[in-house]
């Protein structure tokens, strides 16, 4: 039992999410930024660079380097570069403040990026309705459910919380996060592939051309002008039962 959908365009959605996503970076550059200073991240940093700069002058190397630099550099100074940095990266101090510093790193990415989707995601569509962001209010795009009812609040928090901040964006984040600290390997290059993949499939095969966190919600992106929504499952029955009755007095039963 389900209504027919008027599905919104591909152009429409993609107008609607660079919209979306202006606002969401402005939201979690804010967040981060006050985050940042309430955390004393910075203090932190200084205090890894002043270590790291140290083993630099005792040691007479430079530690931002390529590996063809390091590789060109003679036999002599290889094995300072080699010294320096294993005494860098036994010294406590160092080690606190860069321990610190990315413990913070993922603090302040993790709520400055859940608290963005949150606004832009779930409280907004809260107060315009239908599933609507900015960004879709702007183009005409609501949300409603794979049937045509209303989504509720719960599948508008599951669609939020669960697949866009749980899997679409801080899976690949903190694998981003590993790869700049030389922390990632191979299988973790390999899941941001593989969802990357799954998510160009799920758009391109299902019918409602529906991206994770909409499957996972039961919930389709459509054309609010054109689209009829029903309040509930029993209105959409009823509906349904008008049109069958409708249908059999025309063809004369």
């Amino acid at each position: 039992m389900t209504a027919d959908l008027q599905k919104a365009s591909l152009s429409k959605r993609i107008a609607a999410f660079l919209l979306d996503f202006i606002l969401l970076t402005i939201l979690i550059t804010g967040v981060a930024t006050v985050i940042t200073a309430v955390t004393n991240y910075d203090t932190y940093v200084q205090a890894a660079d002043a270590r790291q700069k140290y083993f630099e002058s005792e040691y007479d190397v430079r530690f931002d380097i390529t590996e063809e630099e390091y590789l060109a550099l003679s036999e002599e100074k290889q094995q300072l570069y080699t010294d320096a940095y294993q005494k860098l990266y036994k010294d406590e101090e160092f080690l606190t403040a860069y321990n610190k510093m990315i413990s913070l790193i993922l603090l302040i990415l993790s709520l400055s990026v859940f608290l963005g989707v949150i606004v832009v995601d779930f409280i907004i569509p809260l107060f315009l309705k239908n599933g609507q962001t900015l960004g879709k209010k702007v183009f005409g795009i609501g949300l409603v459910r794979v049937d045509g009812v209303q989504l509720s609040t719960l599948q508008l928090f599951v669609r939020t919380v669960l697949g866009k901040f749980a899997i679409e964006l801080m899976i690949p984040t903190y694998i981003i996060i590993m790869l700049f600290f030389n922390l990632a390997n191979i299988i973790h290059i390999a899941i941001v592939a593989i969802l990357l993949i799954v998510q160009v499939v799920c758009i391109a095969v299902t019918k409602t051309n529906s991206a994770i966190h909409d499957l996972m919600a039961g919930t389709v992106a459509i054309d609010i002008s054109s689209q009829q929504i029903f309040r509930s499952t029993e209105e959409l029955l009823e509906y349904t039962k008008k049109i069958h009755a409708e249908r059999a007095d025309r063809s004369g039963y």
